[in-house]
């Protein structure tokens, strides 16, 4: 691939584009509002001249509502030898390019599994999708030349590629991503009219669950409203999930024991199969989940606190799998969990305590 048109400057699209000039392709860049494109052209993800003739790739990111429409133009003007999008939904698209009378020959549906809560140009970076997983959805009309840009794009992005049938990969999304983003939000809600004494309680498990929550709300609309469906079944398995506890926890004020056993076995319930779950979610490089010893040290909230830290571990010899902060409330310290191989957990506390580090029980 030596050039390629990427259409929407969005945190998709401007990252793409980044990954792609980083890699010596000549990068042509459009946008609805120009100066997204000059925003990206600056940042170094292309110009935003339009090309001489036809580019290679045209890498189509625009919201999924206007996926088709964007396309169909694009194909229609013969922009490109070959066309993708990376909207997020890939069954609605298709069926509408379909619905249109285009030769789907020259289209592969994509849809890279990463992003960020933050949206727009400023917040693409060359490297967002490295080690992702990337969907491609090729149907039985997708040209091999259009397949093999399409994993040459994923290959100069350092994704991995991952083939699916339109309509699986919808409903599997649903699952991973576009519930959890309502879950967040619906968790995130509640403390919007809490009392202020409650807010300032919350901890590491909050800040987990309600993460994705800072998402841009008209984004998403945008990407529920082309996936509705599978996501509605979805929620509608929680909801069940969510009734039984809510008997189950009432269960437990009863005064009648049995009821109470009930309740207790209710809750018991729903966390192991939480459990079950957790633990199919892959672990580093989408590797099977490992289960990791976690040494917690106290820091303070000072510039070189945590590289100093990263530099002990790594004289001591040892790896650091994973690593969550957790700040104090109050104070400016916080609690810095590092989470390594079994084996490794003693030689780095060890180490860190001959360092003199401030290590933490548990």
């Amino acid at each position: 691939m030596r050039t390629a048109l990427v259409i929407g400057t969005g945190l998709i699209g401007t990252s793409a584009a980044l990954a792609l000039a980083g890699r010596g392709v000549a990068v042509h860049l459009r946008d609805h509002d120009p100066a997204r494109a000059r925003t990206a052209a600056a940042l170094g993800a292309g110009t935003d001249e339009a090309p001489e003739g036809p580019v290679d790739l045209a890498v189509v990111a625009v919201p999924p509502a206007h996926v088709a429409t964007t396309l169909a133009a694009a194909m229609r003007d013969g922009l490109a030898r070959g066309y993708l999008d990376v909207a997020s939904v890939k069954g609605g698209p298709k069926r509408e390019l379909e619905r249109l009378g285009l030769d789907l020959t020259a289209y592969i549906g994509t849809h890279p599994m990463s992003g960020k809560e933050r949206s727009g140009p400023l917040a693409a970076t060359a490297d967002l999708f490295e080690g992702r997983p990337w969907v491609l959805t090729p149907t039985r009309d997708t040209d091999t030349e259009v397949l093999n840009l399409a994993l040459e794009l994923v290959a100069l992005c350092r994704a991995v590629p991952v083939v699916m049938d339109a309509d699986a990969h919808d409903r599997a999304v649903a699952l991973v991503s576009h519930t959890p983003q309502l879950v967040s939000s619906m968790v995130a809600a509640r403390l919007e009219e809490a009392d202020e004494t409650a807010v300032r309680l919350c901890g590491q498990g909050i800040r987990d669950v309600t993460r994705i929550a800072a998402s841009d709300p008209r984004m998403w609309v945008e990407i529920l409203s082309a996936n509705p469906g599978p996501v509605a079944d979805v929620l509608a398995g929680v909801a069940a999930d969510l009734e039984e506890t809510v008997r189950a926890l009432r269960s437990l004020q009863s005064a009648d024991e049995d009821e109470r056993r009930g309740g207790a076995s209710g809750v018991e319930d729903v966390l192991r199969r939480g459990n079950a779950g957790r633990a199919r979610v892959p672990g580093k490089h989408g590797a099977a989940p490992a289960q990791y010893e976690t040494v917690a040290v106290l820091i303070s909230d000072r510039p070189g606190e945590l590289a100093r830290i990263f530099a002990d571990a790594g004289r001591a010899g040892v790896n650091i799998e994973d690593v969550r902060i957790e700040h104090a409330t109050g104070q400016q310290a916080g609690l810095v969990q590092l989470m390594v191989e079994p084996s490794a957990a003693p030689v780095l506390e060890a180490a860190l305590k001959e360092r003199g580090w401030a290590l933490r029980a548990g």
